[in-house]
């Protein structure tokens, strides 16, 4: 076989066992083994490491694209002076996420705009960035999807899908005012998850005010028992970030009206 049916066989061949990395570079490669005196071990293993990091990548993205995070919302754009210290402090570890491997939960308080929301976005994408698989979503959407499964007989196929997340994000818990049908279908949730997988949390209510959500006082407790039992505790204080835009906004508007 000549020289260049040899490499469009190659080709054909590392393409059907689903090695892009080794089709894409193998010549380029190879060409630099040759230069540097490698061994064939050497190239292989060099091909091996791309392949295996741009299949890291792909896998990043693909998740990405399935989580629904803020793309806005990330580590490099929180701004860290108004995050509180004791939190700074929590931050890492819960960027590195062994929190995930232990099932353990999240749980983000403060008052509207306290940067809840981005902080857990933040975690998420450090999630992402380390393989996790995330899903971030406001809470009242994943109770109306966990509903109309249910009114279709799929509530177990969908928390079986629910499940293939790492971490959910439940976004803006405090918003929520649950009948009772939708208190019981964010309950099964919470329960389906309980010491396996992971949620996180962000609330403006604390634990005493979360009747409003479960109404029934049994049922909050347990709610509330599944989630400290392995949780960590974030305090989200300090001043409104949105209140403080929309004064310099307002400033700003001023200034220029008068300019």
């Amino acid at each position: 076989m000549s020289d260049t049916k040899t490499k469009e066989s190659l080709a054909l061949l590392l393409r059907a066992l689903k090695l892009p990395a080794f089709a894409l570079y193998h010549e380029e490669i190879a060409q630099k083994a040759e230069r540097e005196g490698w061994t064939f071990g050497q190239y292989v293993h060099h091909l091996a490491t791309i392949e295996v990091e741009e299949r890291r990548q792909r896998r990043i993205e693909r998740n990405l694209k399935q989580s629904d995070l803020p793309l806005e919302k990330t580590l490099a754009t929180l701004d860290r002076a108004r995050v509180p210290a004791k939190v700074q402090k929590q931050l890492p570890t819960l960027c590195e996420g062994a929190f995930v491997e232990r099932g353990d939960n999240v749980l983000i308080f403060g008052l509207p705009g306290r940067g809840k929301s981005h902080l857990a976005s933040a975690i998420g994408h450090e999630l992402l960035r380390r393989g996790r698989r995330v899903l971030f979503t406001a809470t009242f959407a994943l109770v109306q999807r966990l509903l109309a499964a249910k009114r279709d007989l799929k509530l177990e196929r969908e928390l079986l899908a629910l499940d293939g997340y790492d971490a959910v994000i439940l976004d803006d818990l405090g918003y929520v005012q649950q009948s009772r049908d939708e208190m019981e279908v964010l309950f099964t949730f919470l329960a389906e998850r309980y010491e396996r997988r992971s949620v996180i949390i962000t609330s403006n209510l604390v634990f005493s005010q979360w009747d409003r959500i479960f109404k029934d006082p049994m049922t909050t407790a347990a709610a509330i028992d599944r989630l400290v039992h392995h949780a960590v505790i974030v305090e989200m204080t300090g001043d409104s970030v949105r209140a403080e835009e929309a004064k310099k906004r307002g400033a700003t508007t001023t200034t220029t009206t008068s300019a």
